[in-house]
């Protein structure tokens, strides 16, 4: 069912006032600064302490003097937060000499929010550096920004296990919660009144989705079909959960022509896998599981479609989600509309039997294709 809220209304209409419009325009122009002035404020732990204070607040010299830090240091960062809504005067400060600081509504989610954390760590740790090469990512339609990691990979995911442990920590937290949030109301869906016995998991990564099915159904068999360094780290994975038995792998490029997808099972399952790919590998994708599967099976696609999105802040975390896929991932896929995505699949043959929208906290969309 299509709950969905967003609407593309807001994009018809330009009715902000100039000084608004100007207001969001230094924004833009100052992004790179403040968002290091918010990542020096929380590894600094100077927004930890002004949210310990309460409602009380904190002084300048008083912060500085707990993080150790000069008032002036502290000072310049305070008054960016400031000018962003992250913290905010308190209400019996008179003067500048007695200012005190309290945790703002941002700032709160900020440091408390997951989907906030994962996002920030994210750009920080994978996206900011290689960020500068976006327009010659554009240009050359290559991942310019990931030799800022190695310029040996052509695209990110041959190397994620060769990420440095805070890097590979982002990496994965930003992937796993997007996905997993969802996992949840995904299982009952797939595994429904006709549950599948085998199931190829296309892109099965860390196998947090193959185990998840082998929990939630005591008979269906996983076969993980992935890079060889993501199905090594998959293999482990299901054996320290005790599904050595029931799953699988099969490794290779799924967009090299002699990888062959385990034939005949009952469903095929891509998680936030296809967003990897542009419409045309998708389409090539969507054959070689066309070719693979048999008369009966279903495939399943789960996404977060930027269109299908119920609220404004989501939509905005899955359309720069993109900009990572243009400059770090892989230079020409994206995350995608409903209608594009389920077009590419079906150009191979499939079509769309379901769709069910906003799955879990983060909107995400699940596609259910047969032939």
């Amino acid at each position: 069912m299509d709950k969905s809220k967003y609407s593309f209304d807001k994009y018809k209409d330009d009715c902000i006032r100039a000084i608004d419009a100007r207001f969001e325009a230094q924004k833009i122009a100052f992004a790179p600064m403040t968002f290091q002035a918010i990542r020096a404020m929380i590894e600094l732990g100077l927004l930890n302490l002004i949210e310990d204070a309460g409602d009380e607040g904190i002084s300048i010299p008083d912060l500085a003097k707990k993080a150790n830090l000069t008032e002036y240091g502290t000072g310049v960062l305070c008054e960016m937060a400031l000018g962003m809504n992250v913290i905010r005067i308190t209400k019996d400060s008179t003067c500048q000499k007695d200012e005190k600081y309290t945790l703002g509504k941002t700032g709160w989610f900020l440091l408390n929010d997951t989907l906030t954390k994962v996002n920030f760590n994210f750009t920080n740790d994978i996206c900011y550096k290689g960020a500068f090469k976006l327009k010659e990512s554009v240009v050359n339609g290559k991942p310019e920004g990931l030799k800022e990691f190695s310029d040996k990979w052509t695209v990110i995911y041959e190397g994620l296990s060769q990420l440095d442990d805070r890097s590979k920590k982002s990496w994965f937290e930003f992937d796993h919660f997007y996905s997993d949030i969802a996992f949840p109301v995904a299982l009952p869906v797939v595994f429904g009144s006709k549950a599948p016995k085998t199931l190829v998991d296309i892109g099965g990564n860390t196998a947090k989705w193959s185990i998840a099915c082998c929990k939630y159904n005591p008979d269906v068999k996983v076969t993980i079909v992935d890079l060889p360094g993501q199905t090594a780290v998959a293999e482990k994975n299901a054996a320290a959960a005790g599904f050595a038995d029931r799953i699988s792998t099969c490794s290779g490029n799924v967009l090299d022509e002699t990888t062959k997808l385990p034939a005949g099972a009952d469903a095929y399952w891509m998680s936030q896998f296809l967003d990897c790919f542009s419409l045309k590998q998708v389409t090539k994708i969507a054959k070689k599981i066309y070719e693979a599967a048999g008369d009966n099976t279903t495939v399943y696609v789960l996404e977060p479609l930027w269109d299908k999105q119920q609220f404004e802040g989501n939509a905005y975390s899955v359309m720069a989600t993109s900009l990572y896929f243009t400059c770090m991932a892989n230079g020409n896929s994206k995350m995608y509309r409903f209608e594009e995505l389920r077009d590419a699949i079906e150009a191979a043959g499939f079509r769309l039997k379901d769709a069910h929208h906003n799955l879990g906290s983060n909107a995400y969309s699940l596609l259910e294709f047969g032939k």
